[in-house]
């Protein structure tokens, strides 16, 4: 096979004194071509059904180049293969507010970054770049964009149930479990739920106390409520119902989970995070075709594995679960970087494999570059916020986004 050709010499690295079992460089460029539009377009049309949910992976939060070139991407999905929306890992709710500008124009687009956008996404120039595009795309045509969050309000600790609670309750109408103002003292202040020391201190969550308990209930009975009540809303409220119950459910799931005070609690967290994810990616699914763009982590098929402290959390990705609902109707494209700053992957590595391409963008096809670089191992980064592909899954993966140079990276994600 390919990999077992041996190069003397020059290596991936550039050193002549290494001596390193790597592909040819013909066999590389066989699987892989320059990442452009008619690239996209073709490895669409390679897939065994046009996917209703086509997920580009990040490698790193806030590399400026890879949120380029996912702008780029979106542009051409839109243009060429009727794309129309576009989900980004960020609050489900907050993205509310960019959907609501990119419709109509409301609010300055520094305060729509800045209220749209959880986890700091808001200052990241390609996001503002990408909301900008939208709404003046938007402003040109009939057939108009969507904008989505599809993670929960949470990420170490979750919010308040408040908004979500509350807007789902005025959305209905009586008999109801119980009125505004009872509602409102079960919720209490916002600040016992929303302390950021339960993160670390699971004595500090309100999410097992008395009120929570009751509060689920509740939350059961005004689900339930809604799906008798769905002929009567317009299909705006009907839209924005079902995002409430679904963020009220899975809020006060994770606030129970931060209660737990077992070795098992951060694992079951990162799940249920995921899981939410996924609902919130089958019903942006049902507005498809639309491009993902979330970590590897949260969109890849495997099992998702992350070092916290002293354990190896392990859990199914919400691109994994939408793709078990959605099977061909799902696709994944990773994306992987080469030279980030100083930090060079190693020729054993995809990455090292993958940086003898002569392009500074590629478009690589995975399955075939899984049954060449058997002999790799994962990349080792000093950058703790980078993920790296796993050879032993790259059949797992439609089409790997690779960038042979990174230089311009924002905060840790």
């Amino acid at each position: 096979m390919a990999n077992d050709a041996v190069i003397r010499g020059k290596s991936l690295n550039g050193d002549f004194n290494d001596t390193v079992e790597v592909m040819d460089i013909k066999d590389i460029k066989d699987m892989a071509r320059p990442l452009d539009g008619a690239g996209v377009s073709a490895l669409l049309r390679s897939l065994p059904a046009r996917p209703l949910l086509l997920g580009l992976g990040e490698a790193r939060h806030f590399v400026e180049e890879l949120g380029e070139v996912r702008n780029e991407i979106f542009r051409h999905l839109v243009e060429h293969e009727g794309y129309r929306s576009f989900a980004a890992e960020s609050d489900c709710l907050m993205g509310l507010v960019v959907d609501e500008h990119i419709a109509t124009g409301a609010g300055t687009l520094d305060d729509v970054m800045e209220r749209g956008f959880s986890h700091g996404f808001g200052a990241f120039p390609a996001n503002r770049e990408l909301v900008r595009w939208m709404r003046k795309y938007n402003e040109e045509h009939d057939e108009k964009l969507r904008f989505f969050g599809f993670d929960g309000p949470l990420e170490y600790w979750a919010a308040s149930p408040r908004q979500a609670l509350t807007a789902l309750h005025a959305l209905l109408e009586g008999p109801l479990p119980c009125d505004e103002k009872a509602l409102d003292e079960l919720l209490g202040p916002d600040d016992r739920w929303e302390n950021e020391a339960t993160a670390m201190d699971p004595s500090r969550s309100i999410g097992r106390s008395a009120d929570a308990r009751r509060l689920r209930l509740i939350t059961d009975d005004l689900v339930a409520l809604l799906e008798t009540q769905m002929p009567r809303l317009d299909a705006r409220d009907r839209e924005r119902a079902a995002l409430y119950a679904r963020t009220a459910v899975g809020l006060l799931r994770y606030h129970h989970g931060m209660a737990d005070d077992s070795p098992a609690r951060w694992g079951r967290l990162s799940a249920l995070r995921d899981a939410m994810m996924a609902a919130n990616l089958r019903a942006v699914a049902e507005h498809g075709p639309a491009l993902v763009f979330s970590s590897n982590l949260h969109l890849q098929r495997n099992k998702s594995l992350m070092s916290f402290g002293d354990q190896t959390l392990e859990w199914w990705s919400a691109g994994a679960i939408a793709g078990t609902y959605l099977g061909d109707r799902y696709a994944f494209l990773a994306s992987a970087l080469g030279t980030v700053g100083d930090d060079t992957p190693s020729p054993d590595s995809v990455e090292g494999v993958l940086s003898a391409l002569p392009w500074e963008h590629s478009l690589v096809d995975a399955r075939r570059l899984a049954g060449a670089v058997t002999g790799t191992a994962p990349r080792v980064s000093p950058d703790f916020a980078y993920f790296p592909l796993d050879p032993a899954h790259l059949d797992l993966i439609d089409g790997i986004v690779f960038l042979t140079r990174a230089v311009r990276l924002g905060r840790p994600g």
